[in-house]
C-alpha cells in the first residue's frame, strides 16, 4: 500500500503541483486549503504525511501543526512544513514538532527526496 499523503496548501496551482509530482511517485494523495479543512481530513483520514503550508486561511499553519502533534491519536503523522517564508521558521516549526522544513520554490526532485527521507524506504516505495 502507497503511503497517504495530505497536501495543505491555499494555492491551488502549488498544490496541484505537489499533487502530481507525488502522484507520480504512487502516493495516494489528499488536499486541503485551509486550516480547517486540514484538521478534518487528519482526524478523518489518518495520512502518513502532511505537507502544511503555514500561511494558509483559517486556522493557521503552526496552529494546525500543533494540534496534529499534540493530539495522542494523530502524534504520529509526519509533517513537512512547507513555506515560503525562508529559514527564519524553521526553528518554531521543529521545535513544534514538524519532522522537516522545506522552503519555496522547489524542485519535483528535492519535493520526492524530502518525502522520502521523512516517510522511509519502507513507506516511499511505490506499490507493486
Amino acid at each position: 500500500m502507497s503511503a497517504r499523503i495530505l497536501i495543505v496548501e491555499d494555492h491551488p496551482t502549488m498544490r496541484e503541483a505537489m499533487r502530481l509530482v507525488l502522484e507520480g511517485e504512487g502516493f495516494d494523495i489528499n488536499e486541503a486549503s485551509d486550516g480547517e479543512q486540514a484538521l478534518a481530513a487528519v482526524q478523518e483520514e489518518r495520512p502518513d504525511l502532511v505537507l502544511l503550508d503555514m500561511s494558509i486561511p483559517g486556522i493557521s499553519g503552526p496552529d494546525v501543526l500543533a494540534a496534529v502533534k499534540q493530539d495522542p491519536v494523530n502524534s504520529k503523522v509526519r509533517v513537512i512544513v512547507v513555506t515560503a517564508t525562508g529559514e527564519e521558521g524553521r526553528a518554531a516549526a521543529m521545535a513544534s514538532g514538524a519532522d522537516h522544513y522545506f522552503t519555496k520554490p522547489f524542485s519535483p526532485i528535492a519535493l520526492l527526496q524530502a518525502v522520502e527521507e521523512v516517510l522511509g524506504p519502507e513507506d516511499s516505495a511505490p506499490a507493486e
